[in-house]
């Protein structure tokens, strides 16, 4: 299996208990074919849906078709992350009463608003990073002060920081399993006017005393993480973790119209779509405008997986555009805002800043 068979073999899986063609193709696949589970493994661990792979196996009843030891290692795997995630709920739970206490209202998002939303068969499926929650501007800052009285404190111990833009530095609290993003914004600066806390506050939702997003602005920021603050949209490529989200989210939301909601947003989710369309093995709930935008976006999705070195040398063309870029932007900046002057001037004489990329740099040699 190259690196594209494997990765619709995953994909295909993650849908298997809600798709009855892709459970009859899994099935057969899985009875006639030689999978190459290292693989399937490796891809599976690099998109963040290793538990949820197994989550679905196991629902349909198709566990008796990997190796054993696979199998074993995927349920203590599962397990762990199980537990993770309950802890990571009531964690999350714990900062949502102290917030409503002080009449502050979050909005929880990404992997903990879903875990939160119940839109997993199994809590174990989600691989959760940070607790990620949104206030509206007046409670921003009186949030960050509650939060720290509370004894949330940097995780990264700098005296100084990079100013703000979508969210607060991550926070962290001992003996608390998970890290804290506080944000002000949901996506990067280009885009903040169209898809910010006042759009997704109008049609937020309360599940059992907790504050998260529509369905369709879940589904919505699952694409805006990957296509646009991760720079998705340039490279092409999508990581299953949010695929899967948006493929799940599309049974309680019309996909397109939740990306149609949007103005100059709408063309760069509608891309994601495309791809999820195409990696799901055509799924009705995921249908998307196609227009000439869209299969170019397509076409280059599609290039990715048949010439691996064109792509590999793109990509590394496309790092450096968006390094250069980036380090424009806040040179750019310094020449506006005194915060951005500051951090310029602490970073580029902080010796123990340069110490550590020295460590970086020798441990990628």
């Amino acid at each position: 299996m190259n690196y594209k068979e494997t990765l619709y073999f995953i994909a295909k899986c993650l849908t298997i208990s809600f798709e009855t063609k892709n459970k009859q193709e899994i099935e057969k696949q899985l009875k006639s074919t030689s999978i190459d589970w290292d693989a399937v493994v490796k891809v599976c661990t690099a998109h963040y849906v290793f538990t949820a792979l197994y989550c679905n196996l196991k629902r349909v009843d198709f566990l008796h078709y990997l190796p054993q030891e696979l199998v074993s290692y995927m349920k203590y795997i599962t397990n762990l992350n199980r537990n993770r995630n309950e802890e990571i709920i009531a964690q999350a739970k714990e900062i949502n009463s102290l917030l409503l206490d002080n009449n502050i209202t979050p909005i929880f998002l990404k992997g903990t608003g879903n875990l939160l939303a119940g839109i997993y068969d199994d809590e174990a499926e989600r691989m959760v990073g940070d607790i990620d929650f949104i206030f509206s501007k007046e409670d921003y800052p009186k949030a960050i002060k509650l939060l720290r009285n509370f004894d949330y404190s940097e995780v990264i111990k700098y005296d100084y920081h990079f100013p703000e833009e979508r969210h607060y530095r991550r926070l962290q609290k001992e003996n608390n399993i998970a890290a804290i993003e506080i944000h002000k914004e949901l996506v990067t600066e280009k885009y903040s006017n169209e898809f910010n806390y006042s759009f997704v506050d109008k049609d937020s939702q309360s599940i059992r005393g907790v504050t998260v997003l529509s369905y369709a602005n879940k589904l919505n920021l699952s694409i805006i993480a990957d296509q646009i603050n991760d720079n998705g949209i340039y490279y092409k490529k999508l990581t299953l973790r949010n695929a899967y989200d948006v493929f799940l989210l599309s049974k309680k939301t019309n996909a397109k119209d939740a990306v149609n909601t949007l103005d100059k947003l709408t063309n760069p989710l509608n891309c994601f779509l495309a791809a999820c369309y195409e990696i799901f093995n055509k799924v009705d709930s995921l249908e998307y405008n196609s227009n000439t935008k869209v299969d170019s976006y397509l076409s280059g999705f599609n290039s990715n997986f048949t010439n691996q070195k064109a792509t590999k040398r793109r990509h590394k063309r496309l790092n450096i555009y968006l390094f250069i870029k980036l380090r424009l932007n806040i040179i750019y900046k310094c020449f506006i805002y005194k915060e951005y002057r500051f951090w310029l001037f602490k970073r580029v004489t902080d010796k123990n800043w340069y110490k550590e990329k020295i460590i970086q740099l020798g441990s990628k040699s």
